[in-house]
């Protein structure tokens, strides 16, 4: 067993690395930000080309491996070496539900079933705008952020590194993916792979934090002047960036146990709350029979979905788009669903973010997108021609101006929102501490110097202009090409590590595990 001697430090060669190159990504954007475009621009086709099959086929056989492990005597492992959960059952899938949907929860959830009613995807047969089209609107959006994406953020990846830091006593990084390959020389300090893990999932996650906070911070904005004419400024993004962050501090600098878990069960809450209000003061009807009608659709098409290589442009506009975002954020992803799940078995592993987590966004998609259907449905031009003039943003107005009460419904979207960010900054400033320490426990200090990184470059991005924003969102797929390599070998190390710890648990004789 490995044991790490003496006090917990910060690796320096990677926090350097890592901090410099973002912080190189900034300055260059200030020097020449259509130069930085166009090389993003150029990778991201690149990545998209050569990558994007083989993004699908790890999406999917990560999704169906941790199916199979879950519902076979393997699902009985215990993972974290606790008898019980740490965390309650509620708290627990709310921290879960706050990583992937705190990313799509408002903006996302929208304006991506209306993009796919008014064009449907090339994979099904044309019906945009009509009833027909409904169904393979809201399947597609099911299947983007649905069970694929859930499960890549932290299943197989998870289960690797709950055994090596809490079993085997190796420091909690992302290094640690590349043991099934390498061994424990993999965690050794002049492992030039293992430090090289470390940064690429730093970097990857880093700028896909950055630009949803600037992003955000603009739709924010755009709701604000929509909802009490603010001044739509830069001043006003700035501000309502800065705040963000300051809740995010306060929730990081408390920890995971109280600052993390009190947000995310406050935010789950209060999108449950809105999502009662839509359904009661919206198209009620429409979105339950949607929702079961949509789903069937998804299950029957989603492996035609998983494995579509059609259409290319569209494929990397969407699809390929998407896997190569949330393959950024996986490493973190799995490091704080590890850290949250101690006592929690494989089977509890794999229904939570696998089947809950994804049937839960599917629902709130339903809720918000598709009475965003059912009103240009009713009233073409009502949703398209507002998503036409001003982006995402104004779908979720236009949308709410449909309903009674609308305002104050509006009103709630932009405070989920706030939250929803807040959230997602606090949960991967934690993940980087962690990473850069080894150790689930890392200062106070370093955690809310990562939330402040995170703020302040944001902000830069912001002063720079908007194109900047969209530029680091788009490179997170760029880093995603080393990063799905990175996380290839939990295919097989999950399969492993279940098998040395059912035999350890005594759920299989060792005579039937291979060792």
């Amino acid at each position: 067993m490995y044991k790490n001697e003496g006090k917990t430090t910060t690796d320096k060669p990677v926090l350097i690395i890592s901090g410099g190159l973002l912080l190189s990504f900034v300055v260059l954007a200030i020097i020449d930000l259509s130069m930085v475009e166009s090389w993003i621009n150029t990778s991201f086709a690149f990545s998209a080309k050569y990558f994007g099959a083989y993004w699908e086929l790890l999406l999917l056989a990560n999704f169906v491996i941790g199916i199979i492990l879950a519902f076979t005597k393997y699902g009985n492992v215990r993972l974290g070496k606790k008898d019980k959960p740490e965390n309650g059952y509620y708290r627990w899938i709310a921290m879960i539900l706050c990583t992937l949907l705190a990313s799509g929860g408002v903006f996302w959830a929208a304006a991506e079933p209306m993009m796919h009613f008014i064009a449907n995807p090339p994979l099904f047969d044309d019906n945009s705008s009509t009833m027909a089209g409904v169904s393979p609107a809201l399947a597609q959006s099911f299947f983007h952020w649905g069970f694929l994406a859930w499960a890549i953020l932290g299943t197989l990846a998870t289960i690797v590194l709950m055994y090596l830091h809490y079993h085997k006593g190796y420091p909690m990084k992302p290094r640690g993916m590349l043991y099934p390959l390498f061994g424990e020389k993999i965690f050794k300090k002049n492992s030039i792979i293992g430090s090289a893990a470390d940064i690429i999932s730093i970097v990857a996650v880093a700028a896909g934090t950055m630009g949803p906070i600037g992003f955000l911070g603009l739709q924010l904005g755009y709701g604000l002047h929509s909802l009490f004419d603010i001044p739509n400024t830069l001043t006003t993004n700035i501000i309502v960036v800065s705040v963000l962050i300051v809740i995010a501090a306060i929730s990081v600098a408390t920890g995971v146990d109280r600052g993390i878990q009190f947000l995310s069960r406050m935010n789950v809450g209060l999108v449950v709350l809105l999502a009662l209000g839509v359904l009661m003061l919206g198209p009620t009807l429409f979105i339950i029979n949607m929702f079961v009608s949509a789903e069937g659709f998804h299950i029957q098409n989603m492996l035609t979905m998983a494995l579509y290589q059609g259409d290319q442009g569209w494929l990397g506009g969407w699809t390929i788009f998407f896997w190569g975002w949330f393959l950024g954020y996986g490493p973190m992803m799995a490091i704080f669903i590890a850290r949250i799940s101690r006592g929690r078995t494989i089977r509890e592993l794999v229904i939570a973010v696998s089947i809950i987590a994804p049937l839960v966004t599917n629902f709130w998609f339903t809720v918000v997108g598709g009475t965003g259907i059912k009103a240009e449905l009713d009233v073409p031009g009502s949703i398209s021609g507002p998503l036409a003039e001003g982006g995402m943003p104004a779908v979720v107005m236009a949308i709410m101006d449909s309903l009674p009460l609308g305002f104050f419904l509006a009103v709630g979207f932009l405070l989920v929102t706030l939250v929803f960010v807040s959230t997602t900054v606090d949960s991967i400033s934690y993940t980087v501490a962690v990473s850069l320490t080894g150790t689930d426990h890392p200062s106070r200090l370093i955690r809310v110097f990562w939330v402040l990184i995170f703020g302040l470059m944001s902000i830069m991005l912001l002063a720079i202009g908007e194109n900047s924003v969209s530029a680091i969102q788009n490179s997170i797929v760029v880093t995603a090409v080393p990063v799905s390599i990175i996380m290839l070998p939990t295919l097989w190390g999950a399969v492993q590590v279940a098998r040395k710890l059912a035999v350890e648990q005594n759920i299989v004789m060792a005579s039937k595990s291979k060792k």
